[in-house]
């Protein structure tokens, strides 16, 4: 069976390198900022955003039990506000839209801030880079984003970027996740 989560990888993998710059845009417990961050290594930076200090707190920490090196800035803020910290090209970015795991789940990504942050993700890009949106459908919100996004994005011209969804089609609830790439 496909894992998701290795898909997601896979695709990074194809764009980011020692040296780049990359961008989680929903923190969360940091596991997508731990990956990014041994994967620019030392030389690289990853900027990583979350609205709740638990989740800043959470992710430093497993930041440094993890050995990551100090190549990280995390910020508390949404990420629909990424340009007003980040003002160089980035070759991935990475959103795991819905609620902080292990949260109450009160606090939720929202179609009001999401989608300008995709967008703001599309402008920063490099060349050859990449942006991955997981997507939860299993709520309201969630399924009214993945539609929002996908909507927005289908109406973008393939000469500018390529947008692929990749979802399981016998559980339509289950997570799935949208691949965002421009041409090299």
């Amino acid at each position: 069976m496909i894992d998701l989560l290795d898909l997601h990888k896979h695709f990074i993998l194809t764009h980011l390198k020692e040296g780049d710059v990359a961008v989680d845009f929903t923190m969360g417990n940091g596991h997508d900022t731990k990956f990014l961050s041994k994967t620019v290594g030392p030389m690289g930076h990853v900027f990583a955003f979350d609205v709740q200090e638990m989740a800043l707190a959470s992710t430093s920490d497993h930041l440094r039990d993890s050995g990551c090196p100090n190549n990280y800035t995390l910020i508390l803020d949404s990420h629909h506000n990424v340009k007003n910290y980040i003002d160089v090209p980035i070759k991935a970015g990475m959103f795991n839209l819905g609620y902080l795991p292990g949260s109450d789940k009160s606090v939720t990504t929202m179609r009001e801030t999401t989608l300008p942050a995709i967008e703001a993700a599309i402008d920063l890009m490099d060349r050859d880079a990449i942006i991955l949106v997981a997507v939860y459908p299993g709520h309201a919100e969630g399924e009214a984003e993945g539609n929002m996004i996908c909507e927005y994005l289908s109406s973008l011209s393939r000469h500018k970027v390529c947008a692929t969804r990749i979802q399981i089609l016998n559980s339509p609830t289950s997570p799935y996740f949208i691949v965002i790439e421009n041409k090299p």
